[in-house]
């Protein structure tokens, strides 16, 4: 173990002659086979189409030209969507706190999928690791014609208690630079690492890096059992300092993270940081691909929680991404205490690795569909089955939802869409895959009043978000009617976040001036 640390710390001190500073103040499936080959370049056989062929038989898009109204026909409509699974919900949070401020978060920070996944979707779970796949909609409406939504859902196995959980390795890379002094970000964090020490095992082990211009290791690995005191009084220690070095907090943080590997065990960095980083190099890539040997050979992930009312959130989602990660944002200590007690096995732990999804529309059911979100995880179609492409890492607990927007063809019946998720197991990398299915009569009720109030919520989620983006979603409401819904659906789930959505709409309505934003139409297959 010695030597391969000292050789990880060698490789990284090469990398860093001339290095690269970063300074500054982010229906269960059917269908499960296994394979024991990694790595496989070559793509696999496409999704099951209907009427016996494959999604590959599907006419692809071999070249295209711009509309006036800005989106993409093909001369051969692509009718597959593919993209790497994502539990990232920062930019919900972040939208939340920017609101209550009384601001308009940007759109350049305003991720659909992250508000959709912040909500509880009622979605069976596996009892193992892995996927169910569930598949289901409503007709949404719009002023072009019938729009619907068809949602694809995706959960992994409950997450465990506290008690049945693996033990937990943790290094915390805490971001002490000026612009961390205030109450709402090192203090947040201060009061959340309290929170998280006094919850964690006796056989978990945490290690504390700080960085601001150099990075500091302030406890080494630590076994919980006996030294809780020490731990807190190394928390209580940390003093806001000048500038920033995140390439230096992050390459220290991996360093104290290999040092302190156990076997078994799940080992993470957990970067707590208000990510405004806006001198040096802000590229993710160059800063982590220091530490590639350390994710490679160690399995280490990197998990970011995000602070602060200003928050440097695409930093944070590149270095988390390309760390094999997720984020989260947290602004007060009633969201700590949901991420570092109630969420821990989830943000902890992993089910499955390089988890990519592939929807399959039917080309003779469906004239064109647009999914929302998702754009930063784009996958080529003929990539979904190449392993060697990264996907999203995801934990017990969590999950996933991909809508659509989906216009049906005029009298269409029959089959809409066949949604496949692959993913690597987290220990032996074998490949396995679900899927779940969905026809015309599954997505034919009204969305507004209809059976499932989960998929309002959903709903309500990815046109607001789609609202704050300046989108153009076809059948959404406005902030208003929009607010008025969300306010109906809290009332009926009794769901206290779902009140807290109605809350943000109403403020950004307000904020708005009760602008209506309409929606908008496009040629056959995905529109860009």
């Amino acid at each position: 173990m010695g030597r391969r640390t000292r050789m990880y710390r060698g490789a990284v001190g090469l990398f860093l002659v001339g290095g690269v500073l970063l300074t500054g103040c982010s229906g269960g499936g059917t269908n499960d086979t296994s394979s024991a080959e990694r790595g496989k370049r070559a793509a696999g056989p496409a999704p099951a189409a209907p009427g016996g062929g494959t999604a590959a038989d599907v006419p692809r898009p071999t070249d295209g030209a711009e509309k006036t109204d800005g989106l993409k026909e093909s001369t051969a409509p692509d009718y597959l969507s593919t993209f790497a699974l994502d539990v990232d919900t920062a930019s919900y949070g972040y939208a939340r706190r920017t609101l209550a401020d009384g601001r308009l978060p940007g759109p350049e920070t305003v991720r659909p999928e992250e508000f959709v996944n912040s909500f509880r979707q009622g979605y069976h779970r596996p009892d193992g690791n892995g996927f169910t796949v569930s598949v289901d909609g409503a007709q949404a409406g719009a002023e072009d014609g019938d729009w619907s939504l068809v949602r694809v859902g995706l959960a992994t196995k409950a997450a465990p208690s506290s008690a049945e959980r693996p033990p937990a390795a943790l290094t915390f890379v805490v971001d002490i630079s000026g612009s961390m002094a205030s109450s709402d970000r090192l203090g947040l964090v201060k009061t959340s690492l309290g929170i998280l020490t006094d919850e964690l095992r006796d056989d978990d082990s945490v290690s504390l890096v700080t960085f601001s211009d150099e990075a500091k290791t302030v406890l080494p690995m630590t076994r919980l059992k006996d030294h809780r005191g020490q731990i807190h009084d190394a928390v209580d220690s940390m003093e806001p300092a000048d500038s920033t070095n995140v390439g230096a907090g992050v390459r220290r943080g991996y360093e104290e993270a290999v040092d302190g590997h156990r076997k078994g065990a799940n080992n993470r960095v957990v970067l707590l940081s208000d990510a405004l980083a806006n001198t040096g190099d802000t590229d993710a890539d160059a800063i982590l691909e220091r530490v590639d040997s350390a994710r490679r050979d160690y399995g280490i992930t990197l998990f970011g929680v995000g602070v602060g009312s200003d928050y440097g959130d695409a930093l944070m989602e590149r270095l988390t991404n390309k760390g094999d990660g997720h984020t989260t944002y947290i602004a007060d200590e009633e969201q700590a205490r949901k991420v570092f007690v109630d969420q821990l096995p989830a943000h902890i732990e992993l089910t499955a690795r390089d988890a990519k999804a592939q929807v399959a529309f039917d080309p003779k059911t469906v004239e064109k569909f647009k999914l929302i979100g998702y754009e930063d995880r784009e996958v080529a179609d003929d990539d979904f089955r190449n392993d060697s492409v990264d996907g999203g890492e995801i934990g017990p607990g969590h999950t996933v939802t991909a809508l659509y927007a989906v216009r049906l063809r005029d009298g269409a019946s029959g089959h809409v869409a066949t949604a496949t998720v692959r993913w690597l197991d987290p220990k032996t990398r074998a490949a396995h895959e679900e899927t779940g299915s969905v026809e015309t009569g599954g997505i034919d009720g009204k969305l507004w009043g209809g059976s499932s109030t989960r998929l309002q919520v959903t709903a309500t989620a990815a046109y607001f978000a789609d609202n704050l983006r300046g989108g153009s979603l076809p059948g959404a409401p406005g902030l208003g009617e929009l607010a008025t819904r969300a306010d109906e659906l809290a009332r009926t789930t009794e769901d206290a976040s779902v009140a807290k959505l109605a809350t943000a709409i109403a403020e950004a309505d307000r904020l708005k001036g009760g602008r209506t934003d309409t929606g908008t139409g496009a040629g056959e297959g995905e529109m860009d």
